[in-house]
């Protein structure tokens, strides 16, 4: 049985209390947004997590860290030391998107020392493995695709992006309304490439049936990927990206009735006026299954800052009802992220989580702000580096303060607004 399975039939598993102890919430909150697909739970059949978590409806907002190698850098014990860094920072998934020449061995390092579920993007070795054997795409067999899919399955893979809705009327759709820039996605890229080159449907669509059974049989949760979703603000919510949407719209569906759980991955580069809306129609033609979001990245002309971008557009997009934020770093766009641009993705992605929880009143968040508020009062600054985000930086800078200002600091020093008002009250009393 499937976590869906067991919700269906009114069954709590171990991961559902894990979860539903770890949110406050009851035990049928995790059972009724599971069996209706508004919650989902990744978890290979064959892993055993330290830190399960439940992505949906009425839970604290989830972010994902994405590592991996590429042709360039293939150190796989520098990818497991950002996989560390990124959970110690409070990433509750990891994705490995590797595309270097080791990319069974670095995801089953990935799979071997993570303890928080693991996603992977299966057409990008599918790809790599057929451009290595046959110099070009196209001449991937349907059957060697399917293979990558159960391997990966087999290796303990706990959700896929299934680029599914990338199809030849998508396409069609996409040439009849041009885009400053066509397709970003590299799952879309390489799909889109193998339908044009063969003149036929993306196969993981046609045979979505098979993807099902897979999934099923090793309940993968499926992430829905967004192969046609905007890379540019001026692209955002075109006829492409909604005509993808619908069609994930009808295979989450299918995969509900197959006991699969799903989650629809969205945009992008939105700009602010357009995220909600973007939101709002995911939920509603999806049956409010997990909204799964890149940023959205609000702005284009921030190279270098994109984790900032990005968390503007993460914060607005988890306030309307976005349940899961994929961190976007400094390096997005550049190069391969560094250890510091990962700790950087993270944290700011944290904050547009959080600040999103707030917002929706999930339960507990802002007594975090509450407790840190009242330390900032008390001047208490040891409460505060331990109730911080970040733990490090805080205190890395109050040491920079001159000596001699141990109850306030040197943005304000004698003259602190908190402590000026403190005594003025004290003689009031």
């Amino acid at each position: 049985m499937t976590q869906l399975d067991y919700a269906k039939a009114k069954k709590a598993s171990q991961e559902m209390r894990r979860i539903a102890k770890d949110e406050g919430v009851d035990i049928d909150c995790i059972l009724q947004g599971v069996a209706k697909g508004r919650i989902a739970i990744p978890k290979n059949k064959r892993r055993a997590l330290s830190k399960p978590c439940g992505i949906g409806e009425g839970l604290r907002t989830k972010i994902n860290a994405n590592i991996g190698t590429s042709k360039d850098s293939s150190d796989i014990a520098h990818e497991i030391r950002k996989m560390h860094l990124a959970v110690s920072l409070g990433s509750d998934t990891i994705m490995d998107l590797s595309t270097g020449p080791k990319i069974k061995e670095t995801r089953k390092a990935i799979l071997r020392n993570s303890g928080v579920p693991v996603g992977t993007v299966p057409i990008y070795e599918i790809a790599i493995k057929g451009l290595a054997r046959y110099g070009r795409i196209k001449d991937i067999t349907v059957n060697e695709m399917f293979d990558c899919l159960e391997e990966q399955a087999e290796d303990g893979v706990d959700f896929f992006t299934i680029h599914a809705g990338v199809t030849m009327k998508a396409l069609d759709i996409l040439k009849m309304n041009p885009r400053i820039l066509d397709i970003v996605s590299r799952g879309g890229a390489f799909l889109a490439e193998w339908m044009i080159g063969n003149r036929k449907e993306n196969p993981l669509y046609e045979y979505f049936d098979k993807v099902l059974k897979i999934a099923e049989r090793h309940d993968i949760t499926l992430s829905l990927g967004d192969g046609l979703r905007p890379g540019a603000v001026r692209d955002a919510t075109d006829m492409p990206q909604i005509t993808e949407l619908v069609t994930l719209a009808e295979l989450r569906r299918c995969a509900h009735k197959a006991g699969v759980q799903i989650m629809i991955e969205g945009p992008g580069h939105v700009p602010i006026n357009q995220i909600e809306a973007n939101v709002l129609l995911e939920k509603s033609i999806c049956d409010r299954a997990p909204f799964y979001v890149l940023g959205p990245l609000v702005t284009d002309i921030a190279p270098g800052y994109d984790h900032i971008t990005a968390a503007i557009g993460g914060a607005i997009a988890g306030s309307a009802g976005a349940d899961y934020l994929c961190y976007v770093t400094p390096s997005e766009h550049l190069r391969l992220p560094t250890l510091d641009d990962v700790k950087e993705g993270v944290i700011a992605t944290r904050i547009a989580a959080h600040a999103a929880d707030i917002a929706k009143g999930v339960a507990g968040a802002i007594d975090w702000d509450i407790n840190i508020s009242k330390a900032r009062r008390a001047r208490d600054w040891k409460r505060q580096f331990e109730l911080a985000i970040d733990k490090v930086k805080p205190k890395k800078y109050r040491s920079m303060s001159r000596p001699g200002l141990e109850d306030v600091c040197t943005m304000c020093s004698e003259y602190c607004s908190i402590k000026m008002v403190e005594n003025c009250f004290k003689k009031l009393r």
